[in-house]
């Protein structure tokens, strides 16, 4: 029987997870706020020369919001899931007003710092407490609704920087966004998210095994310890390396061939739109059809649309390979969450979520310094086709490590 005003499930539920949808929203505004203008106002206001020295805000990001995912999911198991959404937020409040007034790049290094906090805070939050409350049955739709959200808002932060900046120039009429996005996602957690803590415990009275929070076990048996936790870490690490690629090397790359900004805003926002529409029907269908086809699919289907944007040229053929791009991670994404969630205790879920998500941002900064030193060294072109074959090889190990079937159910940890 569920405890007293506890019942788990997204139709019992609704309203908090629609809520939490909408934080999750402006989560991702505050990246979308970069993502079409920053590396070319490093290359036009700053006077950076290197990609590798360009591309240094997103290994600071990376890096930031790695080590944060891996405290948060710890800090939330003995704390409240509540509490550290807070804390993500209060640590966003400086960052549009550094990237506004930034005399130089160090400083937007330094805020690309705290905004790594803020997402691995914020982000890691709205997954759990979405997990939370739906229980076993819905994780993947859950998870699809919540990076659906999150990315979509991406999508529109890129595309309306992009066209402010068209207008008004890169700085500072199109960070003003970035307050509003703050000023949003923190009143509405302060105001009306709850927290999820009874929900959690519902749930874990389900399991016949006991659990204790463990970062030390968690990170063993997520990185070496479990093939099938590998197999997920190690393709979210190439996931959100070539997304540093997207990020960083894109715009660089699409503006040296003569495109506009207006262009360049639209490119960069139609990887993450298509992403974003996406994932509900794919979280929706890890749940039906398993995790693994959907994710050995969608990495080998980016390492094509990488590969691709080297391989043809013009502004209409780039927008097919990148909203090809957009269809595989789609279908990577919310899977691959979905896994470690199957995988994870209800009391240690965040934890174990956190790991995943560590080496998945470390994929980023990876990404960055990877993709910014072979630019420099051989080309932009090499650096893509060099990034689609990583990509293409975590497919295969992917293949290799992960599960075949439907999504399976939890499989407790026996704390200690």
């Amino acid at each position: 029987m569920a405890r007293e005003g506890v019942s788990l499930g997204l139709g019992a539920n609704w309203r908090q997870f629609a809520l939490l949808v909408a934080v999750n929203a402006f989560v991702g505004a505050m990246v979308g706020l970069e993502r079409s203008i920053l590396p070319l106002i490093g290359e036009r206001e700053f006077g950076l020369e290197s990609s590798f020295a360009i591309v240094s805000f997103i290994v600071a990001f990376g890096l930031a919001k790695a080590i944060s995912n891996l405290v948060a999911g710890r800090l939330s198991d003995v704390t409240s899931r509540r509490t550290v959404l807070l804390a993500g937020w209060l640590i966003a409040i400086p960052v549009p007003f550094l990237l506004i007034w930034a005399p130089s790049w160090g400083w937007v290094n330094f805020a690309n710092v705290l905004l790594g906090i803020n997402q691995g805070l914020t982000w890691s939050m709205t997954v759990n407490m979405k997990i939370d409350l739906v229980g076993p049955a819905k994780r993947g739709l859950a998870l699809g609704f919540n990076e659906g959200a999150g990315y979509l808002a991406v999508a529109a932060a890129a595309f309306a920087t992009g066209l402010i900046a068209e207008s008004y120039g890169l700085r500072p009429e199109p960070l003003y966004l970035g307050i509003g996005f703050v000023a949003a996602g923190l009143a509405l957690s302060a105001l009306f998210v709850r927290d999820t803590g009874a929900y959690v415990a519902e749930e874990a009275r389900d399991h016949q095994t006991s659990a204790q929070p463990s970062l030390r076990r968690a990170f063993g048996k997520s990185t070496w310890g479990d093939r099938r936790l590998f197999g997920a870490n190690q393709a979210g690490f190439f996931n959100n390396l070539n997304d540093a690629l997207a990020w960083g090397i894109f715009p660089l790359y699409f503006a040296s061939k003569g495109l506009s900004l207006e262009e360049v805003a639209i490119l960069a926002a139609v990887y993450p739109l298509v992403w974003a529409c996406l994932q509900p029907g794919t979280g929706w269908a890890s749940d039906s059809i398993g995790r693994k086809k959907l994710i050995v699919s969608g990495m080998l289907i980016q390492a094509c649309a990488i590969a691709g944007v080297v391989l043809v040229s013009g502004f209409q053929s780039w927008l097919i390979a990148l909203i090809v791009l957009g269809v595989g991670t789609a279908l990577v994404y919310p899977t691959l969450l979905a896994v470690i969630a199957d995988a994870a205790h209800p009391v240690e879920r965040a934890t174990f979520m956190g790991v995943y998500r560590f080496w998945r941002d470390i994929g980023a900064a990876v990404g960055a310094l990877a993709a910014g030193a072979m630019a420099d060294a051989l080309g932009l072109d090499y650096a893509i086709i060099f990034v689609a074959a990583l990509t293409a090889t975590s497919g295969f190990i992917a293949w290799g490590t992960l599960q075949r079937g439907a999504a399976t159910p939890p499989t407790p940890a026996v704390g200690g």
